[in-house]
């Protein structure tokens, strides 16, 4: 396994990370403890969850299953969003304090985050969602007083536009706080917005790159056919607002150019998609979820899979839609 740096911190995580997503809302607990277990024998020891996930559920999984095992783990979880909603079925909090990014909340967050992961730190603490209710400096001061308690160790913001995210490192610089280690935006080979702006940015800034979505809700695994019905509990039948940009006709025929592509080279699409994302310089990790632990096998295949530079532009060919056109821009 390679173990990279968490943004410009020091603190090492696997390039391989294990997203839980599927704790809970999809799985039970014993199926998730088995992904996450095979996790943890590959070497993997970046875990990244939320509060929101299955109304906190998927964090008490998550800590029942690291017990006896945190030091050697970098467990990341978020807040911001109200509980409720979503697969749960339960309705959303009505009370206006809980989310956002208020200090009230911030610690009011920590506190319930600690207890369901039965740990006394959390090693990268996220704000899921940008609040434009609350001044960022009240965030980034809440964040550094818990960064001096002990109680988080680093910070990292979520879907995050470019500025939000250079607007909280200049506070940070400007007030003596500490700053954003991480952003994680959406980011894989077919939804690459974030290289115009939000990249150079995070690139200025040394903040590294935690990408959501790098399967694409599973469309870059190659398990969904062109006019089929999805799975009954795929993400793109389950949450398809996340990912209602990827199943247009332009991407089903950029989906079997990948195809071609990985098979020319003994690996599968997903692998692809993996092994391209770790070659971006900026990207710390690359997190998916896992429904059965030989899922994450082929993230570990890909991650040993090294794409050279031509490799690269022949990728962002396809990207372009044909075989003439350059590569976009891209930090390597």
């Amino acid at each position: 396994m390679e173990y990279r740096n968490l943004g410009r911190s020091g603190l090492k995580v696997s390039a391989i990370g294990l997203g839980t997503h599927y704790f809970g809302w999809l799985h039970d607990e014993p199926a998730s403890r088995a992904v996450l277990d095979h996790a943890l024998d590959l070497g993997i020891t970046f875990i990244d969850t939320a509060d929101v996930y299955d109304m906190g559920r998927c964090e008490e999984f998550v800590g029942r299953a690291i017990k006896g095992k945190r030091h050697d783990l970098v467990i990341a979880t978020k807040f911001g969003w109200p509980m409720g909603g979503g697969p749960s079925g339960a309705p959303v909090d009505p009370r206006p304090n809980a989310r956002g990014g208020s200090r009230h909340n911030v610690i009011r967050a920590v506190e319930a985050s600690l207890k369901r992961l039965g740990t006394d730190y959390i090693d990268l603490y996220q704000i899921h969602f940008p609040d434009p209710s609350t001044p960022v400096e009240e965030t980034m001061r809440a964040f550094d007083d818990l960064i001096r308690a002990g109680k988080i160790r680093y910070t990292g913001c979520s879907n995050y536009a470019a500025w939000q995210v250079s607007e909280a490192m200049w506070t940070a610089r400007h007030h003596n706080l500490n700053a954003f280690a991480t952003s994680q935006p959406l980011y894989n080979l077919l939804q690459r917005g974030i290289e115009n702006d939000h990249l150079p940015v995070c690139d200025a800034h040394g903040v590294g790159i935690i990408p959501w979505g790098p399967l694409a809700g599973g469309f870059l695994t190659g398990k969904y056919r062109r006019g089929e019905s999805y799975p009954a509990d795929s993400l793109l039948a389950t949450k398809p607002m996340a990912y209602f940009q990827i199943t247009t006709d332009e991407n089903w025929t950029k989906l079997e150019r990948f195809q071609a592509f990985a098979q020319a080279r003994g690996h599968t699409v997903g692998e692809l998609a993996v092994a391209w994302l770790l070659a971006q310089s900026r990207v710390s990790s690359v997190i998916a979820g896992a429904s059965r632990p030989s899922q994450l096998d082929g993230n570990i295949v890909a991650a040993d899979w090294k794409l050279d530079a031509a490799d690269l532009v022949e990728i962002d060919r396809i990207c372009a839609g044909d075989a003439e056109g350059g590569p976009r821009f891209s930090l390597r």
